[in-house]
């Protein structure tokens, strides 16, 4: 059995549920300079605080022990910490001659705390995400306001940097690759082109996910698709499962994930955000209102109808809500899905 047709019999029987952000685990950590250069890169030219995907190589500690926070909660699929590991994000930090390196790194230390909890818990087997972020390039919108025609960025070079990225995160063990925040098609669609030349180089294939970003409640990208139109644009891809993340909360989400549902002939996921910032950035969201509105959606799910994936930072809270549910529907076949 591979792992799509696991992957599958799993999601015909309960929700599966994918960690939460990385990022935000890494701050409570209140790392320095130090940390992310590690005695490998002291004398690195650029300062590298901030870039959270080299601590894979400076602090696999940490990055090792925030996956098994995630698996000790109860997720079933953990994220590789590869958000932006790939040569047109690290060209702002000199580090472009690491990227396959960090992908490869990242994603063995997923696989580690993965294969870890499924020895513990065989009956939960746990999966490894590569997480292949937007990039911080855009291919359709011009960074000049006097030039509508000028990009930062050629397709090509940006399909390149990707299959850079897939080769690491599938030479190191992942079983899903995550094309994520996504918030141009176009980007999107080169990682995918990559995706899809990787497989047919290395003789693979594995379950791909993708998930969009809806900006605000105009329901459009930030490059100004609707949903329904960016569901069009990568429908040619056959993805395992579809999906939106971040940017709004659950609350604000909740329309969108409904159309996407009706849209979709694949496995469908959420990972919102814990509601919007307030004005100063902060969230004021509580971890057991996010878990109720997720609720919702799973009681909104019937027999026969296009499953919906469900995650966010509290696991735990998410983790004892589903559990409630599938106790309430003993005997019943629903199928739900990450």
């Amino acid at each position: 059995m591979n792992v799509t047709e696991k992957l599958d019999q799993l999601l015909a029987r309960r929700i599966l549920i994918l960690d939460g952000a990385m990022g935000t685990m890494i701050q409570r950590h209140k790392l320095e300079e130090k940390d992310f250069r590690g005695a490998r890169f002291a004398s690195h030219s650029h300062d590298l605080k901030g870039n959270s995907d080299v601590l894979v190589l400076t602090r696999p500690d940490v990055i090792g022990s925030i996956h098994r926070e995630y698996l000790e909660a109860g997720a079933d699929i953990i994220e590789t910490n590869s958000f932006n590991a790939q040569k047109i994000s690290q060209a702002d930090y000199a580090f472009e001659p690491y990227c396959y390196e960090i992908n490869v790194e990242a994603a063995k230390l997923a696989r580690a705390a993965a294969d870890e909890y499924t020895a513990r818990t065989p009956d939960q087997p746990r999966f490894v995400a590569g997480s292949i972020g937007p990039a911080n390039r855009t291919l359709s919108i011009s960074p000049n306001i006097n030039n509508p025609a000028e990009r930062a960025i050629t397709f090509d070079q940006l399909k390149n940097a990707y299959a850079e990225q897939v080769r690491g995160l599938i030479d190191g063990g992942s079983d899903v690759l995550l094309v994520e925040t996504i918030f141009d098609t176009l980007n999107a669609k080169a990682a995918l082109v990559a995706v899809d030349e990787v497989f047919e180089e290395k003789g693979v294939r594995l379950p791909v996910m993708i998930s969009v970003t809806i900006t605000d409640r105009s329901g459009r990208t930030l490059s100004g698709q609707t949903l329904d139109a960016f569901h069009i644009s990568i429908e040619h891809a056959k993805p395992w499962c579809v999906g939106l993340n971040c940017a709004i909360g659950a609350r604000e989400m909740r329309p969108y994930l409904a159309e996407l549902a009706r849209l979709a002939r694949s496995w469908v996921s959420v990972y919102p955000n814990a509601g919007l910032p307030n004005a100063f950035g902060q969230y004021d969201e509580l971890p057991e209102e996010t878990a109720g509105l997720l609720r919702e959606f799973v009681h909104s799910v019937r027999t026969g109808a296009t499953p919906e994936t469900v995650c966010t930072d509290n696991i735990k809270s998410l983790a004892m809500v589903f559990a409630a549910i599938r106790s309430s529907r003993a005997g019943r076949r629903v199928p739900v899905s990450l």
